[in-house]
């Protein structure tokens, strides 16, 4: 403990003086119909005012690119689909050609059959 050299009365006169000094401040400080806090208040309520303005074109803007955002997502969406549907289309064409291609093939099969039968009894 350091020595402190203000007795009980100091400290009372000093913590005396304090709230003195602070409620000279608080009397002095201007009223709500002075002039200067008058134009204050209406600085403070046009900076609010744009504020609040700027946060709705935000949010406006927000809601806007959101929105366009979910159309491209549904283009894309879309334009999968198609592109899957022409896959599944080409994929059926192919396998229909294969089909249609396969009596040929089996018949053609049986002909060259045949023939090394054939070709192989002349021998």
């Amino acid at each position: 403990m350091s020595f402190n050299p203000q007795s009980f009365a100091d400290r009372q006169v000093s913590s005396a003086n304090a709230k003195k000094a602070l409620l000279e401040r608080f009397k002095a400080r201007p009223k709500a119909d002075d002039p200067i806090m008058i134009r204050r208040r209406t600085e403070r309520e046009a900076v609010a005012s744009a504020r609040a303005e700027r946060e709705a074109e935000k949010a406006a803007q927000r809601a806007q690119e959101e929105r366009l955002a979910a159309i491209e997502r549904e283009r894309l969406a879309e334009q999968q689909r198609q592109n899957e549907l022409a896959r599944q289309a080409a994929r059926q064409a192919e396998l229909a050609k294969i089909e249609a291609e396969r009596p040929r093939k089996v018949l053609l099969e049986a002909v060259q059959y045949m023939q090394e039968r054939t070709s192989g009894k002349r021998r």
